[in-house]
This record gives structure tokens, sequence and C-alpha cells, in this order.
């Protein structure tokens, strides 16, 4: 592989006696992985049920690695149910040591396509709420079909300047994710078109779009809050003298220690002016080390107390409309009438404590239930998608091996009648051994496919 000359010199200074060792990595293949959605299945459960062949990534406990010279992963009806999410090894470092827990507020601020996302909405387990922005609104609309299939309903997507969400969520969040664009230097093996697009834009241009995106985000961290922010780059511009930055412009971030694993390397505090020794806490991933690509993260700490919660948006209480009270007596929960948010036909079902958002642009507000047309309901793809087979009581589960489950993923009506009587009608949660796909309507044996066009198999 040609690298540019200005590449190959930064890289020899920065590696010295190891820059042979990089440079034969790029004789090796990439490495494809997998990270299994752990808020609709466990870890132990998917190797139970996997059905090709997959080894652990060592540093991520729901990652795998597949061999994608062998195997399409994302043809397999298990990857339409959400079970997994197609990710290279080391971009899943990021969010995985992002210490996320149930209830908290995040925000991920660069999101699409939603790898990093869909983690950090697996993890809240429906509470508290997830805020996944991208600047491009093309790229917002692949961001918010992975969140959909993974079944994340307590979620606002948006696609705004940074500086523009400031100014709706001063000192919300308690966490907050940063993967930044930037120059793509650690994805040079695995996509040599980023050699290209390096030369175009390089590390110089990215890193003013870092420096203000860093101290962005952190005026929109609680006191006591943690921020990460990464890169897939090398170039200490992106990298430590980012953080140096935030750094010296908010005094109250310190670096934590992110926890370690032996092919990691730590970050070069000598690459930035003030030599600060916490920057060695930052993270870099190198290819020659681990089998991953190129990466960067640096795990921070906002320091202060908790605050008392802001107050926030007050919702009336509100009566179910009686359709959508109708469907719900199918399922195990119900949605309160305070978080309902109706627009026309279509209904939301909001997170609570949300702040007002009037003017910021939406892709998606809260979990998509459905329409109400015409005095009924019609539940929703994303519905489908967040429910289990344990929520709804009128489930057709096929096996993987059915050729109806194909089928269904492709559109097509299907015969049930070895599954159903006749006379059984109404809506039912298509499942593939145990795990929603998305809704079919039933009628005297037949099943009248309700599977969203726009995410049908080819």
């Amino acid at each position: 592989m040609i690298l540019p000359l200005e590449f190959e010199t930064k890289m020899k200074e920065l590696l010295k006696d190891e820059y042979e060792d990089y440079i034969w990595c790029y004789e090796e293949p990439r490495y494809y992985g997998l990270r299994v959605n752990t808020g609709k299945i466990s870890v132990e459960e998917f190797q139970r049920i996997c059905p090709f062949e997959i080894r652990p990534i060592p540093w991520i406990d729901n990652g795998f690695y597949y061999d994608g010279e062998k195997i399409a992963p994302a043809k397999h009806p298990y990857y339409y149910a959400g079970l997994y999410y197609l990710q290279e090894p080391s971009a899943m470092t990021p969010a995985n040591r992002l210490p996320v827990q149930p209830g908290d507020k995040v925000l991920d601020l660069c999101a699409a396509p939603g790898g990093k996302a869909t983690e950090l909405g697996a993890r809240l387990r429906g509470r508290g709420v997830l805020v996944a922005n991208d600047i491009s609104s093309s790229r917002a609309k692949g961001l918010l079909k992975n969140i959909e299939v993974f079944g994340i309903g307590n979620v606002l997507v948006t696609s705004e300047e940074p500086g523009q969400l400031e100014t709706y969520f001063p000192e919300y969040f308690d966490k907050i994710l940063i993967d930044a664009p930037c120059s793509g230097e650690g994805m040079f093996r695995k996509d040599r078109k980023m050699v290209n697009a390096w030369t175009e834009h390089g590390p110089e241009y990215f890193c003013k779009i870092q420096k203000n995106i860093i101290l962005q985000a952190s005026r929109m961290l609680k006191p006591g809050g943690m921020m990460l922010y990464s890169t897939c780059t090398f170039d200490s511009r992106e990298n430590e003298k980012v953080i140096e930055h935030l750094l010296a412009n908010a005094p109250d971030f310190h670096l934590e220690v992110i926890a370690p694993y032996e092919g990691f390397c730590q970050g070069f505090s000598e690459y930035s002016e003030s030599k600060d020794p916490q920057i060695a806490r930052s993270v870099r991933i190198f290819p020659h080390r681990m089998k991953g690509e190129g990466h960067y993260l640096a795990l921070m700490k906002k320091e202060g107390e908790q605050m008392q919660e802001k107050t926030c948006t007050a919702r009336k209480s509100g009566k179910l409309p009686e359709e959508l009270e109708d469907f719900f007596r199918h399922v195990s929960w119900k949605p309160e009438g305070a978080r309902l948010d109706i627009h026309g036909e279509r209904i939301y079902y909001m997170p609570e404590d949300l702040p007002k958002l009037n003017g910021l642009r939406f892709l998606r507000t809260g979990l998509f239930l459905g329409e109400w047309k015409k005095k009924r309901f019609e539940p929703s793809q994303a519905l489908a998608m967040t429910l289990s087979s344990q929520d709804y009581d009128r489930c057709l589960c096929f096996s993987c091996k059915d050729e109806r489950v194909y089928r269904y993923l492709k559109g097509e009506t299907l015969d049930v009648e070895d599954l159903l009587p006749p006379q059984e009608k109404g809506w039912y949660l298509v499942c593939v051994d145990g795990y929603p796909l998305g809704w079919g309507k039933a009628a005297n044996g037949i099943l009248k496919n309700k599977y969203l066009p726009g995410w049908r198999m080819a």
C-alpha cells in the first residue's frame, strides 16, 4: 500500500523502533467484528444460538470476531432482529469504556451511523434518555434505523450543530460520547479510500473542528458527569492536543484512568505543550499491537457535585386514545398518558424529564408507537422492535430455518394455517426464534405482511 510521504515521516517519529511492525500490519487482512445487543439477548445465549463461528474480542465483553471473507452476518434474520451490530473491533472501545448506567441522560454527539449509540442505548435498559445527534441529516437517517432495529425507544435523534444543542441542554447530561470527525488515519488499512480523503482534509483541518466540539460538549455535561472523546486517527493535533485544549479552557475537567488491556498504549503527554502527565491516562490503539484498527480515546470527569435535577417540561396527564388502549391490552406494559406526544395521526412516547425542545431539528422524538387512522391504531415497526416476545400476547414464532422468515423479511404474504386457526384475526408480532422482527395482520389463516418496506431484505 502506498502511503503519503508526510504521513510516513510522522509515523516514524511517533513509533520509532515500532514503525516497521506498524508498516508490516498493512500486509495483514482487516478484522471483522460484531457486538451483541445485550438489551435483547445475553452474551451467553447469543453464543449458544449463533449460527456461524465467532471468537471473543478480549477487551470487549460483548464483542466477537468473525470471518468476513467467508460469512455475511448482515444477511441472517438475527441481524434483522437486532441481536447484533457489525462494527470494527477497535471502534467498539469508546462506548464500552464510557460507564453508562440505566437511568443516565446520555449524549452521543457525532453519532452516525450508530455503532456507538446503539451500545449506549442498550446499556440504558430503557431508562433515562439517549440523545443521538449527527449534523448530517442524511447520515442521521441511517442512525435512526440502527437505533430502532436495536429496540431503543427512550431516544431523541437530532441533526444539529453542537452549539445549537448546547442552548437546549446546558449541564444536562450525565455521560457524553464524542466520536469526533477526524482525518481517519487509523482506518487506512480497513478503507484505503481514506488515504485520498486524508490528502484533501488532514489533521490541520479537523483539529480546529474538534477543539470547538469538545468545548461545546463540556458545557452540556453535569458537574460530576463523565465525557469520552475518541478519534480513529494517530495525529497528536487531533488527539492529545485537543485534550490539552479542553483542560486549558475548562479547568474543572480531569482525565480518568481507562479500564486497561495489554495491547493499549498510553497517550503521549510529551506531544502536548504543557507536558501534563495526566494526558498519559488517555489510550492509543495501534493495529500492530492489537487485532483491530487505529483509535484514540480519553475519558474525562467534570468536577463538582451532582446538582439537584433542574425542573424539566411538565406534561399534562392525558388519557390514552381508546384505540391505543385497546391495542395495549395485548401488551404487558401500558404507556403513561402524560408521556404521549400526538402529531396528527402519529403517536410518540416521550422519555421522561426533558427540557423544552421547540425549534430543534429532529428525526425522532421518543418511541414512535404508531398511527391513529380512522378510529384504528396501526403499530409501528419501531414499537415491534422494542418489545420482547413475552411483552405481547399474540406472537407468531418461526425458526430461523423456516423459509417463511426470509419471505416475511422480503415483504411477502404468509400462509400460517399451521400456526393459527382461520378465525384468528388481528395484529401479530412476528418473531424468529423468539426475537421480534415486525408486525403482521392475520385473517383466514393468512398473514398480511406489515414489515416496514424500507427495511426489507433484498
